[in-house]
């Protein structure tokens, strides 16, 4: 029991720049799905994005490309943000990789497969590119509203969780 549930957990925090070379890797999934008329590779997309909200990078050979291989390499030290709101993007990512696979594979719609796969495409292309994760900032908005409570993601909430270092600058 205890081995299933650290499969299905979300790691937080998270790298951000392993975050968003997992973006890239979607760019050029869904740019080649689209562009070369593959309409299995919205399936690979799909289950990707299924593997990494259920588990993290653990069953996502993407997610493990970026966290073991790619980001440690980079020159920079890794850049630590909240999780609960990267695993909100994985779930948007779901819906959109899902409805493509659908529309594409299931019901043979290419073009409407192909449109959401670009929206999906472009999405990741501003996580990817400048850092700009849509799915974050959705997130962020629906605790702004109360419709995310703040317990689910204390580290959203509370900056020195993730730069402790901070804590000390903090009024009393």
């Amino acid at each position: 029991m205890a081995a299933t549930r650290s499969l299905f957990t979300f790691p937080n925090p998270v790298n951000e720049y392993a975050a968003r070379t997992v973006a890239t890797g979607v760019v050029v999934m869904c740019v080649a799905a689209v562009s070369l008329d593959q309409p299995w590779l919205a399936v690979v997309i799909c289950l990707g994005f299924w593997a990494r909200v259920l588990t993290g990078p653990k069953l996502s050979p993407l997610g493990q490309l970026a966290t073991r291989v790619i980001a440690p390499r980079l020159p920079v030290a890794p850049r630590l943000v909240a999780g609960p709101p990267k695993r909100f993007a994985q779930g948007v990512g779901v819906v959109f990789s899902t409805t493509a696979a659908i529309l594409w594979v299931g019901f043979g719609l290419t073009i409407a497969g192909g449109a959401v796969l670009a929206a999906l495409a472009a999405a990741a292309f501003l996580e990817a590119a400048f850092g700009l994760c849509l799915g974050c900032k959705t997130f962020g908005f629906l605790m702004r509203a109360g419709i995310v409570p703040a317990e689910v993601c204390e580290s959203c909430a509370d900056i020195t969780l993730r730069h402790p270092e901070l804590a000390s600058t903090r009024a009393a």
